[in-house]
């Protein structure tokens, strides 16, 4: 499969199934054209006398009034990735690093950052091969760039550095000489163009958008389950109720209740009690707002993973070069932060059905097990998810809301964008546990309630799922070794969302 990248709108979905599909890529006409136009633009300019441009022939941050030498700028670019790839923490996650490369790529495409087009050739070509430099987690102040994870993006162009190749870590050179590749040698501005840029806090907020949007609608159906096994009442998913609120969220996962719940007959089942818990009554209100959130979010992302984000930038048809700041990664920090926080709920209220499911409540037995006391059943994985959203809690205070002076005051306001999205990914990571043990204990709850349902069939939607659950995870009769049926569990709501 070949996608290619050109000066058109990517999406997130399409830079996201290159990564998933090992999709080959490459670069349009036009984004060549533009990027060659520009390259030849900043040479020409550098060949002027006492021509003086920061980054291209001045030091960076705080040394921006120290000339380099012509002589020199090609030394500059290199010690530049050398002296940058300062990152630490544990390596980010490879799917990441070549989403980073794509984004990367998509920047320099624009023709505005003054880079050789075959040092954009050799991002294409790290991805195509599947050479995945070792980018480190932590080390970015998200303003002057992601600088730190790009410089450990960009080492191993120069043969630096250290990548993944068919499983195995290596020198980058050892990967080079693999696939007949040279090291590159930078040229003027190179380095900085490659080591500006959000594409660290983009890449990992474009991949939690890709997989938040699909884990929000299996939320829904997980919900579905709970609703079914819980015996809950009908009345609020009524169409006609979401719609007098008039929010877009709510309204679009009310009507995804409506659809899994159809020709359910468990609506005939008698029920004793007046109203549901909020965890149950209140879904389309709280998934709702996740869902608001995640579409707001995405609108910033996908402007973001479309821009030019290195610095200095260049308009070779206006003949201007100019130092700003669109490397400052303010306008991805807050919404992460407002991700992470949207995210954590659909696990806060996942996490209150689960603890309703096991307390013995609507003729279900305590803690969902026959013979309880003896057995504990699914007691205490309600405890892990208690523990989960707990410390997704934590995870969601603001990194935005921190900035740490640098670089002698040059930079002296940074967005913490990177701390945001790391943050963010490890909600992520929880909330997917958090709804695998909601899984597992609906489809426990849904075992007995159809004990008490006689000939009634539950919905088709939900009695679907439950086959297919049912393959990877078998009801539990006497307590076992529990680990086992929530990774089963995980790994099955995991494949739901590939």
């Amino acid at each position: 499969m070949q996608h290619q990248i050109s000066t058109d709108l990517l999406t997130i979905s399409q830079a996201c199934e290159a990564v998933t599909n090992n999709k080959k890529i490459s670069l349009s006409e036009t984004a060549i054209q533009k990027i060659q136009a520009c390259r030849d633009y900043l040479a020409q300019k550098i060949s002027q006398p006492n021509w003086t441009v920061y980054g291209i022939n001045t030091g960076f941050g705080h040394l921006c009034n120290t000339k380099i030498p012509n002589a020199e700028m090609n030394q500059l670019q290199r010690n530049l990735l050398l002296s940058h790839a300062c990152g630490v923490g544990e390596p980010v996650p490879q799917e990441i690093v070549k989403l980073m490369l794509i984004l990367k790529v998509q920047s320099l495409s624009y023709g505005h950052s003054g880079v050789q087009l075959a040092t954009v050739q050799r991002l294409l070509d790290f991805f195509n091969h599947d050479i995945i430099p070792i980018v480190y987690q932590v080390g970015s102040l998200g303003a002057s760039g992601d600088l730190a994870p790009l410089a450990h993006l960009a080492l191993p162009l120069i043969g630096e550095g250290e990548v993944l190749f068919k499983g195995e870590k290596m020198a980058a050179v050892k990967a080079l000489q693999a696939v007949g590749l040279e090291p590159l040698s930078l040229e003027a501005k190179e380095g900085l163009a490659l080591i500006n840029g959000t594409q660290f806090m983009s890449a990992y907020g474009a991949w939690i958008l890709y997989k938040a949007e699909k884990l929000a609608h299996f939320t829904d159906l997980i919900a579905t389950v709970s609703l079914e096994a819980f015996n809950a009442h009908e009345a609020p998913f009524y169409e006609g109720l979401h719609q007098v609120r008039k929010q877009h969220g709510q309204i679009k996962v009310a009507e995804r209740i409506r659809h899994f719940r159809a020709e359910t007959e468990w609506n005939q089942l008698p029920k004793t009690h007046v109203q549901d818990p909020y965890s149950f009554r209140c879904i389309p209100q709280v998934h709702g707002a996740t869902e608001d959130a995640i579409q707001y979010v995405k609108t910033i992302f996908e402007r973001e993973i479309n821009a030019v984000t290195d610095n200095p930038n260049i308009f070779p048809e206006e003949d201007l070069i100019l130092s700003g700041g669109n490397f400052h990664g303010q306008a991805l920090a807050i919404p992460l932060d407002y991700l992470a926080i949207a995210l954590s709920e659909l696990g806060n209220i996942s996490e209150r059905r689960t603890y309703k499911l096991v307390g013995g409540y609507h003729d279900l037995p305590s803690s969902l097990i026959d013979n309880a006391g003896l057995n504990s059943g699914l007691m205490i994985p309600q405890y892990a998810t208690a523990a989960l959203v707990s410390q997704n809690k934590q995870y969601c205070t603001p990194a935005s809301a921190d900035s740490i002076t640098s670089s002698k005051g040059q930079e002296d306001h940074v967005s913490m964008g990177a701390n945001a999205a790391t943050k963010c990914y490890k909600v992520l990571e929880n909330l997917q546990q958090i709804l695998a043990i909601e899984l597992l204990t609906a489809m426990q709850a849904l075992d007995f309630r159809k004990q008490l349902a006689g000939d009634l069939q539950c919905a088709p939607k939900v009695e679907e799922l439950y086959q297919t659950f049912r393959q990877a995870v078998s009801f539990m009769e006497a307590d076992r070794y529990l680990y086992e049926d929530m990774q089963g569990a995980l790994l099955f709501l995991k494949n739901q969302i590939q």
